[in-house]
């Protein structure tokens, strides 16, 4: 498998499996799909953010589940390790962002950026899965950390201000 990350594959429009890989079809929006794919993401989480915190924790359970198989499915079919339009794995790293985080716009914009900064810096131990873990897992395994590091930044975010 290579490793570029160019042209959107035509058969996201057709194949459900990569419709859905490809985050709804907004991991083929240029420049940076993986932003889009997070912005796409977002009005998810104002469902899930309805549910019970168990409730929620199942949708991402499920979510990364279908996720691993979605973006290992998808590399595999067009033959490239991690396209930068499979995006799925974006979706569910926002989500696991704002899991347990206060509700509102500034929450979910901080959410938003901080996912972003984790996932596009990749500092350890993001970086270190980024490179060494391959197939559907290491697609999806590097952004669920950036969701659990963002997630924490936002807790403690929040503690901090209460003690204000």
């Amino acid at each position: 498998m290579t490793d570029t990350h160019e042209s959107t594959p035509a058969s996201v429009w057709r194949n459900p499996i990569h419709f859905l890989a490809f985050g709804f079809g907004s991991g083929a929006i240029r420049p940076a799909p993986g932003t889009w794919g997070t912005l796409a993401a977002m009005p998810f989480v104002l469902l899930w953010q309805q549910l019970p915190p168990g409730g929620y924790a199942a949708v991402i359970l499920l979510s990364t589940l279908l996720g691993i198989w979605l973006c290992h499915r998808t590399a595999a079919d067009l033959g490239v390790h991690d396209h930068g339009g499979i995006v799925w794995d974006e979706f569910v790293g926002v989500w696991i962002a704002l899991w347990l985080a206060p509700t509102g716009w500034a929450w979910l914009l901080a959410g938003f950026l901080l996912f972003r900064l984790f996932d596009i810096w990749k500092p350890w131990p993001i970086g270190w899965v980024d490179r060494r873990v391959g197939g559907g897992l290491g697609i999806m395994l590097d952004d669920v950390i950036a969701g659990v590091m963002a997630l924490l930044v936002l807790l403690l975010g929040e503690w901090l201000l209460a003690m204000v």
